[in-house]
């Protein structure tokens, strides 16, 4: 199901539709339209039955890569617009861009940044309200930065009493980690319960927490 936005766009109409079951995408990066989209198969990452290989996790675990929240919202939407190999265009516009960051002065979007040797190397961000969390887009410059991006999103999410992780789209990548589709009206279930209640998102300053919950996933 998709549809064209025929009124303005405002961060509060975002997490109306958010709460619906409803996401935003643009045709490509040069157009200002907004679409909406409510896949009759949606794809999501069960927190509880999320996969980690050893060799990932050994990454994640070393001291390859440093890794934060919040600390570059906007540099995080722009290398998860820029062109990549089987990804040459996007649907990151301008408009889609200032959207979100937006929802992150707000409170309700969040970027998980991997770092290395102090340069911006991979992440992702998404939405977050109540116990949903709407991971939108990733992206790496270096091998299992966005890998390692997720795994913490994951930890921090079940860390903080989320319930619902939304990866709009089933894919072969995510499967690898244990996501699955499901028919949307379980998908709207789930999600109106998740939205109905509150979880914490869990940001810098809690490393030791954030690491007991990154190596709790190694036997999940």
């Amino acid at each position: 199901m998709t549809g064209q936005d025929t009124v303005p766009i405002t961060p509060e109409l975002m997490l109306r539709a958010y709460r619906a079951g409803l996401f935003p995408m643009a045709p490509d990066a040069g157009s200002d339209v907004l679409e909406w989209f409510c896949p009759e198969w949606r794809g999501i990452l069960p927190l509880d039955g999320f996969h980690v290989s050893r060799r990932l996790m050994r990454t994640v675990l070393s001291s390859r890569f440093a890794v934060v929240a919040d600390q570059d919202f906007p540099a995080v939407m722009d290398g998860c617009a820029e062109p990549a190999p089987g990804r040459e265009s996007t649907w990151i516009n301008p408009r889609i861009r200032t959207l979100f960051c937006q929802l992150h002065a707000m409170g309700h979007a969040h970027s998980v940044e991997v770092r290395h040797e102090g340069q911006l190397v991979g992440g992702l961000y998404g939405v977050a309200i109540g116990q949903a969390f709407f991971g939108e887009s990733m992206f790496s410059r270096m091998r299992d930065a966005s890998k390692v991006a997720l795994v913490h999103l994951v930890a921090r999410l079940r860390l903080g009493g989320f319930t619902l992780l939304d990866t709009q789209f089933g894919t072969d990548h995510l499967s690898g980690f244990g996501g699955v589709e499901i028919p949307v009206r379980t998908y709207l279930h789930a999600l109106g319960r998740a939205v109905e209640h509150d979880a914490i998102w869990v940001g810098n300053g809690q490393d030791a927490a954030v690491e007991a919950a990154v190596r709790a996933l190694r036997a999940a």
